[in-house]
């Protein structure tokens, strides 16, 4: 997993996860190899806001499906249009998600972070950007 650290030091990583203590440690494991976190984002609107905020910024997400019963595709359909990879966290099978995602990274909860920080490093294996310093 070094590789994986090496690499994703500098990363801006959006985190929406409405449990508290999930987004958090998730945000502190995240951070601690040098990974960048904005956010975590509770609610669709509070991630939708986020990625308004920091578009030019972001270089992938982390999205729950399951936000407090409401689901996480605006979020995604917002990052896709904008050329940002992510990756999904979930409780939920496959074919619970939709067609157009299917493709998409899928950690399935308790998240395995080993699997998690190689998707993160795969998705975003593209120069940081550096206008945020």
């Amino acid at each position: 997993m070094m590789d994986a650290d090496c690499l994703l030091r500098g990363r801006r990583v959006l985190i929406v996860e409405d449990d508290y203590f999930v987004a958090s440690d998730l945000a502190q494991r995240l951070e601690e190899i040098g990974i960048i976190i904005l956010g975590p984002a509770g609610t669709v609107k509070a991630a939708l806001e986020l990625i308004d905020h920091y578009e030019e910024q972001l270089d992938g997400a982390v999205l729950d499906v399951n936000l407090r019963e409401e689901r996480v595709y605006p979020v995604a359909e917002a990052l896709a249009t904008r050329a940002v990879p992510f990756v999904f966290t979930t409780g939920y099978d496959a074919d619970e998600i939709p067609a157009a995602y299917r493709e998409v990274p899928r950690c399935d909860k308790p998240i395995d972070f080993s699997k998690l920080t190689c998707f993160l490093e795969e998705r975003t294996a593209r120069p940081i950007n550096t206008s945020f310093r």
